[in-house]
């Protein structure tokens, strides 16, 4: 493999997110992460059983880790409700959480309570990553909810949830001088082609995520 091109499948986050989406297409979202090696699958907490039964677990550890999103896509539901479903994907075999925060906390300024909300989660042990809509906040609002994330113990920065502009280098960046070497990044949303998605390793994702994870190593092979 090329130096410059590195291996993208332990980095990929294979995900299953379209509200469409049924049983078959879990199934072979999961079937796919397992054939390539990608660090994860991320789907929805209806699928995390089916998910769990998909990806069986072994002596070794888990791989790829099974992550569920919680409070998705947009954050706006109280702290018990976030709490609640963590739990239940936790119980059903989830290996990481992806979390929404309390956007409207964070509009408010209000840091205590969306310390809190990403505090109820926390609590359920699993590691998690908070999705920051990054293309959407402010300079002030951005560092505000990356210092409560990382507060709260976050290990992953998502630059979105997938529904909202695409990741960038720049966000990436923007990320990583915000983080301070405190959390990783995780780049997510319209990861549309190889040379994106090389640019936002290159600026300092350690995640992608990603539906075109197949695509993207297929890609990748076909450049080596």
């Amino acid at each position: 493999m090329n130096a410059e091109r590195p291996d993208l499948a332990p980095l990929i986050d294979h995900a299953q997110l379209d509200p469409l989406a049924g049983r078959e297409a879990i199934s072979r979202s999961c079937d796919e992460a397992r054939h390539f090696g990608f660090a994860g699958v991320c789907v929805a907490s209806r699928w995390v059983a089916h998910a769990r039964e998909r990806l069986p677990r072994n002596a070794g550890g888990v791989e790829p880790r099974l992550v569920a999103v919680i409070g998705f896509p947009f954050g706006a539901v109280q702290a018990v409700v976030k709490r609640a479903e963590a739990e239940l994907a936790a119980e059903q075999g989830a290996d990481e959480l992806d979390v929404v925060p309390d956007f409207g906390a964070l509009s408010d300024r209000d840091s205590s309570t969306l310390l809190a909300d990403l505090a109820a989660v926390a609590e359920v042990g699993l590691p998690f990553k908070v999705i920051l809509e990054v293309g959407k906040l402010t300079p002030e609002a951005l560092e505000l909810l990356v210092e409560v994330s990382i507060d709260a113990g976050a290990g992953f920065l998502k630059t979105g949830s997938g529904f909202g502009p695409a990741a960038t280098a720049a966000q990436v960046s923007t990320l990583r001088d915000l983080a301070r070497g405190r959390a990783a990044i995780k780049a997510s949303g319209g990861i549309a082609s190889l040379d994106a998605a090389l640019e936002l390793v290159q600026a300092g994702a350690s995640r992608l995520g990603t539906s075109r994870g197949v695509a993207l190593i297929e890609a990748l092979k076909a450049g080596a």
